[in-house]
């Protein structure tokens, strides 16, 4: 299945992480080889990739922030639980889990966050959650193209993360408060993120090793999934780190 990756970076970091295939790459007229375009053009011509000048609105069609780029990609190559815990090996694992994520911006900041800070895979639900869709891609400005995400049964892969040792964190608003260098966030970790409006499901909030919430100070009663999540995976890095 072909798809339509648009922006800039979603693009340049397709490019890089070389685990597509690239059938053609299309930049609107009159848009300067500069910069990250100039960046794609290298690596088009290095892997012998088709560009083409085309009109803006055909571009546009695709999505009205395409930011004068898209290319037409082989659909995302999704991991297995398995490969994640392999690249986890000689390392403490640190896996991301989000449970029935359904927006795609705030699957793309997960991504982005996990990314950065060095998570070694994400996984997803097989059903009723976002997929890897360009809009995904976007918002995570190409993060996605380096991540190993898994599409799996939560229950059965907190499962098998707890036979290799490995602590799950649900993260909650009826968990417990995260102090400060909080304990359970070290070593080899399973964080797992609840969807935008239920939160973690009953059976997966019973696997949990332990269930957090993050503490607030202002009136607002919570975060949203993308920036609660993001939290957590910073102060689980920095309790890493120490």
């Amino acid at each position: 299945m072909k798809e339509l990756i648009y922006s800039r970076n979603a693009v340049y970091e397709t490019l890089c992480a070389k685990r597509r295939q690239i059938f053609s790459i299309e930049i609107a007229e009159g848009v300067q080889e500069k910069g990250k375009i100039e960046q794609i053009l290298r690596l088009a011509k290095e892997q012998k990739i088709k560009v083409n000048r085309v009109g803006r609105p055909k571009l546009d069609k695709v999505h009205q922030n395409n930011q004068g780029i898209v290319a037409e990609v082989s659909g995302y190559p999704y991991s297995d639980v398995v490969d994640i815990l392999d690249k986890a090996k000689g390392e403490l694992p640190f896996i991301l889990m989000l449970d029935s994520l359904q927006d795609p911006q705030n699957f793309g900041t997960l991504i982005r966050t996990a990314e950065a800070l060095g998570v070694h895979g994400v996984v997803i639900p097989s059903a009723r959650t976002v997929d890897v869709t360009p809009a995904v891609v976007n918002a995570s400005s190409g993060a996605s193209e380096h991540m190993l995400i898994a599409q799996a049964n939560l229950s059965q892969t907190i499962d098998a993360l707890k036979d290799n040792d490995i602590w799950i964190v649900g993260l909650d608003q009826a968990g417990a408060e995260i102090d400060s260098g909080s304990r359970h966030l070290k070593g080899a970790l399973g964080l797992v993120v609840g969807s935008e409006g239920e939160g973690l499901h009953d059976l997966v909030r019973k696997k949990c090793d332990f269930v957090l919430k993050l503490p607030m100070k202002g009136r607002i009663e919570s975060l949203n999934a993308a920036v609660a999540g993001s939290v957590a995976l910073y102060l689980a890095y920095l309790s890493r780190k120490s």
